[in-house]
């Protein structure tokens, strides 16, 4: 199937396919919360101070980062001093690495910091540890199963002396498959000849599963707010007390001086409401979107022909689906797709003409075309069976379309 017979189907058959507006693109993105939105406007406007000024209005936002860092810090089962805010998730995922390295080389000159991540890392993990690899860094990358999960006893096996640092993310962006991340912790935990610091990237959990920072057992936790119904460009990063994270941006001391710069008030405020949100819906929201994903992976395993689920049916995040449609270049089913009103992702870099293989997928054990063939579907508040059963339907006539091509 090519790119111009997507377009077609869609422009000569409207009968079809009628327009319509479905977002099944939500771990990439999701929309800020009215809620959200209506605790930030003050901040804007009303309550515009420097946190860092001594006169009232900049105690005035002081006391709201103050109140925002509390909240967050209760969610996550923590002190309110171990929460550090960042700008997005990127920035903490670079701060963790970087900053653990950093004090390592400082500290231990005699040795090389060796770091072990996995093969399906989010790029900002994957891409740093690239970075500190041209810099004389060692770095492991573990396999995954077929199902897409790290095994608890390769990281054990991979843990040398000069290990500082273990990163592995809590939940699959692209497939979903959640971490075994307290088994990873125990066994990090056993060691005798080096302690390394454990990080994880759990972007993709709070609105569906357990973030309490002592039950997952970590000492270094990245999340975002444009995950969450937050804002985007505004994340955080758990220390825990005692972790040594060398400073990132060097100014004027905010956020323990490991993150220099003036706050943005108003998207802490913002992050801070959605984690609230995310905490008080998080049980009826993850059994809603678990039982309507179930019947997405069903429905388009039995009426699509040549499809595969990628990753596993179990300990996967609720809102996740990601599918190998044998055949069709994901880049022109997504357009397709996007014609006729569903918008979903490769969960890799594209653009119009090409695919590159995703990095997730192949870790698998996938090849580069099936990696190319793969898109992931996820579901969000705003997702219904109605769109859902729009969404099969619609891809149902695309797939029969370019059989018969």
């Amino acid at each position: 199937m090519n790119l111009r017979d997507c377009i077609y189907y869609v422009e000569r058959r409207p009968s079809v396919i009628t327009m319509k507006k479905i977002y099944l693109d939500y771990a990439s993105s999701t929309a800020v919360d009215p809620a959200v939105m209506k605790a930030m406007e003050p901040y804007f406007s009303e309550k515009f101070g420097n946190p860092g000024a001594m006169h009232s209005f900049g105690q005035e936002a002081q006391a709201a980062i103050d109140e925002s860092r509390q909240k967050i810090a209760d969610f996550f089962g923590c002190s309110f001093d171990e929460i550090i805010f960042t700008g997005p998730a990127t920035e903490s995922n670079n701060i963790a690495i970087r900053g653990v390295v950093k004090h390592a080389r400082q500290n231990v000159r005699s040795r090389t910091p060796h770091i072990i991540t996995s093969a399906i890392e989010h790029k900002s993990v994957l891409a740093t540890c690239h970075d500190l690899e041209g810099d004389g860094v060692e770095v492991t990358y573990l396999p995954v199963t077929k199902d897409g999960f790290v095994r608890p006893e390769d990281v054990g096996a991979a843990i040398k002396e000069n290990t500082v640092l273990v990163s592995i993310m809590h939940v699959s962006n692209e497939i979903g498959t959640i971490q075994p991340i307290e088994e990873i912790s125990k066994i990090i935990r056993k060691q005798k000849s080096s302690m390394p610091v454990f990080h994880t990237d759990a972007v993709q959990a709070p609105n569906y599963i357990d973030c309490n920072v002592e039950n997952l057992g970590v000492d270094l936790l990245t999340f975002s707010g444009q995950k969450i119904y937050g804002p985007k460009g505004v994340g955080g990063l758990y220390i825990k007390k005692g972790v040594e994270v060398a400073p990132f941006i060097t100014g004027g001391g905010q956020e323990r001086g490991i993150r220099a710069g003036t706050e943005n008030v108003p998207y802490i405020v913002g992050l801070a409401k959605a984690i609230e949100i995310a905490s008080s819906m998080r049980n009826k929201e993850a059994a809603r979107l678990g039982k309507l994903r179930d019947y997405f992976i069903d429905e388009v395993l039995a009426k699509i022909p040549n499809t595969e689920l990628n990753g596993s049916c179990e300990n996967r995040i609720p809102n996740n689906a990601n599918f190998l449609f044998r055949g069709i270049p994901a880049n022109n089913l997504l357009i397709a797709l996007d014609q006729a009103g569903i918008a979903a992702s490769s969960g890799s870099a594209c653009s119009i003409k090409t695919v590159s293989p995703s990095w997730v997928i192949m870790a698998l054990g996938k090849n580069g075309e099936e990696a190319k063939q793969s898109i992931r579907f996820t579901l969000g508040k705003g997702s219904t069976k109605k769109d859902i059963d729009y969404t099969v339907s619609a891809l149902a006539k695309i797939v029969s379309r370019v059989s018969t091509i």
